[in-house]
């Protein structure tokens, strides 16, 4: 079966759900596909707390946000109370029913240019024409595992923390995690009150400091994104480096300081300015690990928290169609213009691999409404 519409977005989290919101405002024909918040609920733990505050929400039309949901629920959270994550989850599902946007739970395999926009091919065999594709996918394909990490370290006994959010088979053990910023202490944080008995986190730098993040300076960037989108991509390499560094030195040397009093120290044990040296399998099925420095750990699972690195040809759908073939890439971001389109007339990116182009914010919820609002204004008239 073919079926023809508009805009074709893939993709249901936070981007994919505020774009859906928005065509609809816009009464835009639209098909959103994907599972909603799927990665949020598959690769983020329970027990997680968001860094963000409640005034990061994902409505282009700021009615359905994040603060009046916890007004509506009685819900109260400040920068010492973080917010957890069931309660975005829940907040999205909130926004998903008050918006009316149904999500078809369709995977994509693949993806053709055809001469009136886009052939999308689905897994099940179903087919869908559209004009205009947004990939709203996030984070998922583009976890970073280091080649040094992956040559070392023994096949199927290390996971990268998205693919590590179940750790009560954990308990009475011991695990290493490699990494030293915020999801590394919160990891460590989890398994230690799953019932881990020894958590080691090892990092090339020094500790980062226990206190609160500044992202006031952040808002006002993301919403000058709608009223001038080419606002970031103007400025000078100095000035695109100094965000950067800016957003980078609050988010990744500093760790939330309500982590303080849950992470219990008796059995977590920083190594930090050290590398990992070699791994090895001893007979008990333990993992020997030995640090630059000298130091020798056993572990029973070696946890990666080395983030996230865009390599938009690691996108399946792409590669396996003919987009891959005309698509600028450049240090693996797609090259878009000012409304999140790139060179392919009609295939927008957005959240982290719009990072490039448009600022670092655009790789966290806060940016999801001005993206929203930029694509779905120029698809509109189009």
């Amino acid at each position: 079966m073919t079926e023809q519409v508009k805009l074709l977005i893939i993709g249901a989290g936070p981007y994919g759900l505020a774009l859906a919101a928005y065509a609809k405002h816009h009464s835009i024909e639209y098909k959103v596909v994907g599972k909603p918040m799927d990665f949020w609920k598959s690769n983020m733990p329970q027990g997680m707390f968001l860094r963000s505050d409640k005034d990061w929400h994902i409505d282009p039309l700021n009615i359905h946000t994040l603060e009046s949901y916890l007004l509506r629920n009685g819900l109260h959270y400040g920068s010492d109370v973080p917010i957890p994550r069931d309660v975005f989850l829940d907040y999205c599902a909130w926004f998903q029913k008050e918006k009316g946007i149904q999500v078809d739970p369709l995977f994509v395999s693949a993806i053709n240019r055809v001469p009136r926009g886009f052939k999308t091919l689905f897994h099940n065999g179903e087919e869908v024409l559209s004009e205009h594709v947004v990939v709203a996918t996030g984070f998922g394909y583009f976890k970073n595992i280091p080649e040094e990490y992956s040559e070392k370290l023994p096949p199927g006994r290390f996971s990268h923390t998205c693919d590590a959010i179940e750790f009560e088979s954990l308990r009475d053990k011991s695990c290493l995690i490699i990494g030293g910023r915020q999801s590394a202490f919160e990891w460590a944080t989890l398994l230690v009150e799953a019932g881990a008995t020894r958590v080691h986190v090892s990092h090339r730098h020094d500790t980062p400091q226990f206190t609160e993040s500044d992202w006031s300076w952040v808002r006002p960037l993301v919403d000058a994104t709608f009223a001038d989108p080419g606002w970031f991509r103007r400025l000078s390499a100095e000035e695109k480096n100094g965000i950067f560094r800016h957003f980078w030195e609050e988010g990744r040397l500093k760790l939330e300081p309500w982590l303080t009093p849950r992470l219990n120290l008796d059995v977590v044990k920083v190594w930090p300015n050290s590398r990992v040296e070699s791994c090895t399998e001893l007979p008990n099925e333990e993992l020997e690990v030995v640090l630059d420095n000298g130091a020798k750990l056993v572990a029973n699972h070696v946890f990666l928290g080395t983030g996230y690195k865009v390599q938009v040809s690691r996108i399946p759908f792409l590669s396996a169609g003919n987009i891959l073939d005309e698509l600028a890439i450049q240090d693996g971001f797609p090259v878009l213009d000012e409304h999140f389109q790139s060179n392919i007339k009609g295939l927008f990116f957005t959240s982290l691999p719009a990072t490039q182009d448009f600022g670092p914010f655009f790789g966290f919820v806060i940016g999801a409404p001005a993206s929203a609002r930029v694509i779905g204004s120029f698809i509109s008239k189009a």
